[in-house]
């Protein structure tokens, strides 16, 4: 870092070559058990997040710890119980700890980082109850990441009429994109497209039984909408839905002030 700013100094590279540079630079290593991209933010807009599936609680422990002193914050989703109750023993005394156990999303952020408000407005359905989980970890992501959210969920099409409301709402505060989160037979996010005018992204979630359980009828009806404008994630993927959301509304936010 210090032989880029050198550089910078004296004239030998632009400062737009310098910020390239250091967006490469970062690299945290935890000997030979991981390698946090802690620079990734900076260089894509979107924060790296931990995935805390597979790993042992003192693993992710040891992980979490290393991100937030390198970084003043740290993501983790798919966390289980014993993973939070292990994250949250080692969280230093100057840091806020944020988890949900129905979610499975953990956020601790030293006292005094503050998220960069980036403008980007994102609308957030959830057809039920059900699907609640993975709407609010596409939720806390995407606030993360800067963004104003707008929820509303138990909005399927099981009964249309509690859909209209929320959805006015969301255009009168003119987001730039909705996630459309749905398990069963994943109608939601089609209807949804087939209303407003800004991308839909479709989230199916493993809500379901028998013949296409486990989210699969939901996908595969999503992949085979008639309404254009819609995009489909992953069964169950709140978060690459958020950071797909908060791309396109960051995005927007920036054109959106630079040309007022």
């Amino acid at each position: 870092m210090r032989e880029i700013l050198e550089k910078l100094a004296k004239g030998l590279i632009s400062l737009d070559d310098a910020e390239k540079l250091l967006r490469l630079l970062h690299i945290a290593e935890i000997g030979n058990m991981a390698r946090l991209d802690v620079n990734r933010e900076l260089r894509t807009g979107i924060a790296e997040i931990i995935f805390a599936e597979g790993k042992t609680p003192e693993d992710l422990r040891k992980i979490a710890v290393k991100m937030l002193d390198e970084t003043g914050r740290v993501m983790i989703s798919r966390a289980d119980k014993k993973q939070i109750e292990a994250i949250e023993e080692a969280v230093p005394s100057d840091s806020i700890f944020q988890a949900s156990d129905k979610v499975g999303t953990v956020v601790i952020k030293k006292k005094g980082f503050e998220v960069d408000e980036k403008g980007g407005r994102i609308g957030i359905l959830a057809a039920g109850t059900s699907d609640i989980p993975v709407a609010e970890e596409a939720k806390i992501v995407a606030e993360e990441m800067g963004c104003e959210v707008v929820t509303a969920y138990d909005v399927g099409v099981a009964g249309i009429h509690r859909l209209l409301p929320p959805l006015r709402e969301m255009i009168e505060k003119d987001v730039d994109v909705i996630i459309a989160v749905a398990g069963r037979e994943g109608a939601l996010p089609s209807v949804v497209s087939g209303l407003v005018d800004v991308p839909v992204i479709a989230v199916p979630t493993s809500v379901g039984y028998g013949l296409g359980e486990r989210g699969v009828s939901a996908l595969m009806a999503m992949l085979q909408a008639c309404s254009l404008g819609l995009a489909v994630v992953n069964i169950d993927g709140g978060v690459p839905a958020a950071a797909m959301a908060v791309l396109i509304a960051n995005r927007a936010a920036k054109f959106r002030t630079s040309s007022s």
